[in-house]
């Protein structure tokens, strides 16, 4: 069951991505004022009713309180109904091959950016008694070979998110996850194009190695259905405005997960490597020698 907003203020990161957008435009709709969190100005929300663009910067603690304050200040003195963590970047490829600038990256905006919003806007969610709604993935359940470095940052942010429930809830602020599934959304291109790019960084002697795994990997990942990022959108104005918001909201694929982590290990290990397209003698080390290593950072969304 939901309620109305009644005035009450969200405040999204990672508003300017294809899910934020969604989101911000979804909960407007239904009378929320949205704070979106942006690096930079957005044209796609501008003129949206009841949407206003705030300046941050998740990776700077800065940037981050200016933020909190800048909210406080319009909110003038009432609490914030809820704080939606949704920024994230992507980062893929072979764990050997993974560059430690880009892995430092991917935990800097995933976990530390996400418990830096946390820490900043959670005395105005006391005040609000107010909710903690943190977009995940599926892949903080189950690891995905070639996506470790994303997978690891989504199992820190919901670590992070079962400790908060517990330690909030005398507050009486509860804590969701929404896990979406394959989504359309803008970020995929650009984790492509970045995946790229980082190939120049990467020993041609290493990639080869991996090759022939990752460009049957990249043909299972076209084959993907993507849901439109409305579906994402639509789970976390319920986590949002439910009475009493769920745990977890699984989209989409995301569902199928729970399946597989009630699996014997090795037998997951199977499943996974064929739905992959990834198993297989003539997809081990070296084999084909052809193809393309992706190990790449994807701008914030």
């Amino acid at each position: 069951m939901s309620e109305g907003s009644d005035g009450r203020a969200v405040f999204l990161t990672g508003a300017s991505g294809g899910i934020g957008v969604s989101t911000a435009g979804a909960l407007a709709e239904r009378g929320f004022t949205v704070f979106a969190g942006v690096r930079r100005d957005s044209p796609e929300l501008d003129g949206i009713p009841g949407v206003r663009q705030i300046p941050l910067e998740l990776t700077e603690r800065g940037s981050v309180r200016d933020a909190a304050s800048a909210v406080a200040d319009l909110l003038g003195g009432a609490g914030l109904h809820a704080l939606v963590n949704n920024a994230g970047i992507m980062i893929q490829g072979p764990v050997e091959l993974v560059p430690s600038e880009d892995l430092e990256r991917q935990f800097a905006v995933n976990v530390h950016g996400a418990v830096h919003a946390i820490q900043a806007f959670l005395p105005l969610l006391r005040a609000g008694r107010g909710r903690l709604v943190n977009v995940s993935a599926p892949t903080a359940r189950l690891a995905v070979p070639f996506a470790a470095p994303v997978s690891a940052s989504k199992a820190a942010l919901q670590s992070i998110s079962d400790a908060l429930r517990v330690e909030l809830a005398p507050f009486g602020i509860t804590v969701s996850l929404v896990e979406p599934g394959t989504t359309q959304t803008p970020l995929w291109a650009k984790t492509e194009a970045a995946a790229r790019a980082a190939l120049v960084r990467a020993d041609p002697r290493l990639t080869t190695l991996y090759a022939a795994r990752v460009k049957r990997l990249e043909v299972a990942a076209a084959k993907t259905r993507r849901h439109p990022a409305e579906g994402v959108a639509k789970a976390i104005v319920k986590a949002v405005t439910a009475r009493r918001p769920r745990i977890r909201y699984a989209v989409g694929s995301a569902r199928q997960v729970g399946m597989l982590t009630r699996l014997p290990t090795r037998t997951r290990d199977r499943v996974l490597t064929a739905a992959l397209g990834i198993g297989g003698k003539d997809a081990g080390a070296g084999a084909g020698g052809e193809g393309e290593v992706t190990s790449a950072a994807a701008p914030r969304a």
